[in-house]
């Protein structure tokens, strides 16, 4: 059958609330915030009743009917006919937010919504490209985990991409940087203190044997798992930083395995 909208938003609210926070079923109103929470971007429970809400019956029952989702006393879970659907539907959601924030630099809490908006219209398939196009983002702009589709097991990538991991980025080639996607507290909290954030103008000098690269007047050395972290916005033709075509100084030694910090 054909998922509403808001049977997509239930299935993701539940993904959400199982497989990211464990709990192993969730009441009708649980699901209202988690609803709420992912319309508005927000962290906190909404103030007051979620507006012309209510769940009741329809389409619980009908989702619970086509065995996408179960129930008991203690609530509502994923069966697993639903789970790879409602994991597909907070992979569209996030790939949206970052289609907003990397492509169209648009990125704010207004945006928020439309970005929920659009992902109801990406077709299964469509979503894989609009993945490899971003370079096969791991996280959101609010640093959530992107499930992984097909695309990404087989790393596909199309002819023209506009954001990629600093390691897949050719010499000679600058940009700025769109999003950093590091596991490790220490390595934010080094690429930080480089000036490595958001929005920063990066050209890439070197990728054998350690991933160097220039940011305002200085060359960074950095490893592959540094560099797999880094993802930049590419510059088109006249895009490329005024910095790059100045004397730089070159900091080089050992990060991890091959960089400085």
């Amino acid at each position: 059958m054909q998922l509403s909208e808001k049977m997509e938003e239930i299935l993701e609210a539940l993904w959400i609330k199982t497989q990211e926070e464990g709990q192993k079923a969730v009441i009708k109103d649980d699901i209202e915030i988690a609803i709420r929470r992912s319309a508005e971007g927000s962290t906190q429970e909404p103030l007051g009743a979620f507006p012309g809400s209510s769940i009741e019956g329809q389409p619980l029952a009908t989702m619970e009917e086509e065995g996408y989702i179960t129930s008991n006393a203690d609530g509502y879970a994923l069966s697993d006919a639903g789970r790879p659907l409602a994991e597909n539907v907070v992979r569209r959601h996030r790939l949206a937010e970052r289609l907003f924030a990397d492509v169209l630099d648009a990125w704010n809490e207004t945006n928020h919504a439309k970005a929920c908006k659009f992902e109801h219209l990406l077709d299964r398939g469509l979503d894989d490209s609009i993945c490899s196009l971003l370079g096969h983002p791991k996280v959101c702009p609010h640093g959530k985990p992107i499930p992984p589709g097909k695309c990404c097991r087989e790393m596909r990538s199309l002819s023209t991409r506009l954001v990629s991991p600093l390691s897949q980025v050719a010499e000679g080639q600058t940009g700025k940087v769109a999003y950093i996607a590091a596991r490790k507290l220490d390595q934010l909290q080094k690429l930080t203190a480089m000036g490595i954030l958001p929005g920063a103008s990066v050209s890439v000098v070197q990728t054998f044997p350690a991933y160097v690269f220039q940011a305002g007047q200085t060359q960074f050395a950095v490893d592959r798992e540094i560099a797999d972290a880094i993802y930049v916005r590419l510059a088109g033709a006249g895009d490329a930083p005024s910095s790059i075509h100045q004397p730089a100084r070159r900091r080089m030694g050992r990060w991890g395995r091959n960089a400085s910090h």
